[in-house]
């Protein structure tokens, strides 16, 4: 057997994503709210276009998304028939604290969380929690600029207090930020930064600054979390996916590399404990001036994480030129497209599982430490049948695919890994797109973009196949199932 016997298995979803209930029991108004569906969700994603509070020409998806709000108790139940027996989710930071800077929490939110943690209790499934799923309340954004900001690791700091405090024994497995990296890409989405009145110097400046702001947040609650509960475990959360170089041009290979680095910066300071001095350096060189605090460097290098968490969807191509070469789409922005990959999803993310593979032992040669893959899944169109089953035999095998590369990591290449979690193990709203029509998950959510549905739950064909793989621990990856 490959996997160890105590492998988490299971599904992730995002509060943003799933929850719906913007404007329930006190919740205040976040960044992830305000990403409307269309054509300018890309530039408002980017920071490049500013939305700062709703208006009447957007459709904001997120406001009552697949209302998990309501729906969180046979939603659990549904993952616990599957077999799970670890379940992500996220908090969002506005039901704690509306505005961001209270001195009290919200008990409302609270309660809400917690009951969700003891439903998940029941069915004797851990909780593995991302505390800030690209989640900032707009009070903070609006009033002093949000990550940009120093004062943002104290608001911070004091949601991480109140959850590790009230959730003590209910929530042992954290992670701080989600896709930390992609704030670097997405700085509106990934840490509530408008930076489109800025020069291209200045941009720079206030991304790697807030990128600073949120290294230092992640180990000072690292820090609090093993100072409240001994038997926390706190991870750190990249988007990762190998940089291939388009040849063997030594000019591609470097521009792999500096592309790799570029995304390795974040987990390199949160599970290596050290700035590398590349980064350092450009700092320098291009006059950024980033503010750092005495004992910034002796926190990060002090407080390194448990373990190493990622999203894989897909590898990239770095190229010197790319004048005349194919392009393919991704997540935030668009990649050169791999020739040797022939299948790609409905999206134009082209698939690759030995790319997985590649992807842990890179990250574990580099940190010697515990992974856990805590996103990976194919975003497809699934219709319904007459008699309303979804026959999703390109998410079981693109499962199969990445779960057996996954596990030849482990049995031939000597990764440490913790657990697997699916991307939208409950069909949700996307990031990327905002649109309801790219599915991820093994429930089938009625819900269409403009939010209309009755957001009746049903199993589709990869519910039954997903429970077989986790009742033998990932040994049955056989594409047939009864459905």
């Amino acid at each position: 057997m490959t996997l160890s016997n105590d492998f988490l298995w299971g599904g992730a979803t995002a509060a943003n994503q799933a929850e719906g209930g913007y404007n329930l029991d006190n919740r205040g108004l976040a960044n992830v709210d305000l990403l409307p569906l269309g054509k300018d969700r890309k530039s408002i994603i980017k920071g490049e276009k500013k939305m700062l509070d709703f208006d009447d020409n957007h459709f904001y998806p997120a406001l009552n998304a697949i209302d998990m709000y309501h729906h969180y108790k046979d939603d659990i139940k549904m993952f616990a028939e599957m077999g799970f027996n670890v379940y992500r989710m996220s908090i969002a930071w506005t039901r704690i604290f509306p505005k961001g800077d209270e001195k009290e929490p919200n008990e409302a939110g609270l309660k809400f969380y917690e009951n969700i943690f003891l439903e998940c209790k029941k069915y004797g499934i851990e909780p593995l929690v991302t505390i800030s799923h690209f989640d900032t309340p707009m009070h903070l954004v609006k009033d002093i600029g949000s990550w940009r900001n120093r004062r943002m690791v104290n608001y911070y700091l004091n949601l991480c207090k109140v959850l590790f405090t009230r959730y003590k024994g209910l929530v042992k497995y954290w992670l701080t930020f989600n896709e930390i990296n992609m704030l670097i890409y997405a700085p509106f989405e990934g840490a509530g930064l408008y930076v489109g009145d800025l020069t291209e110097k200045e941009k720079k400046r206030v991304i790697y600054q807030a990128a600073h702001n949120e290294l230092v947040a992640s180990a000072k609650a690292t820090q609090l979390a093993h100072s409240i509960d001994s038997n926390n475990q706190i991870g750190c959360m990249v988007a990762a996916g190998k940089y291939y170089p388009y040849s063997c041009d030594p000019k591609d290979v470097y521009e792999a590399m500096l592309s790799n680095r570029k995304d390795y910066f974040f987990s390199d300071v949160q599970a290596g404990g050290s700035y590398p001095k590349y980064m350092l350096d450009m700092f320098k060189r291009e006059g950024l001036n980033i503010q750092m605090d005495d004992g910034d460097f002796k926190l990060l290098s002090e407080n390194t994480v448990d373990f190493v968490s990622f999203s894989y969807y897909m590898t990239r191509v770095a190229i010197s030129n790319k004048s005349g070469v194919q392009m393919t789409t991704g997540n935030v922005f668009d990649s050169v497209k791999n020739p040797y990959l022939k299948e790609q999803s409905e999206w134009g993310w082209q698939i690759d599982p030995l790319g997985l593979r590649i992807t842990m032992i890179d990250l574990y040669d580099r940190y010697h430490k515990p992974l856990f893959i805590v996103e990976n899944g194919l975003g497809a169109v699934d219709k319904p049948d007459k008699d309303g089953k979804i026959y999703d035999d390109y998410r079981i095998k693109y499962l199969a695919n990445h779960i057996k590369a996954m596990k030849d990591a482990v049995e031939y290449d000597g990764v440490e890994l913790l657990g697997y979690t699916s991307w939208g193990c409950i069909d949700l709203i996307s990031a990327g797109s905002g649109e309801m029509k790219k599915r991820y998950g093994f429930i089938y959510v009625d819900r269409d973009n403009q939010g209309k549905g009755t957001l009746k739950r049903s199993k589709k064909k990869s519910f039954n196949w997903y429970k077989r793989v986790i009742a033998t621990n990932g040994e049955n990856l056989d594409l047939d199932i009864e459905y």
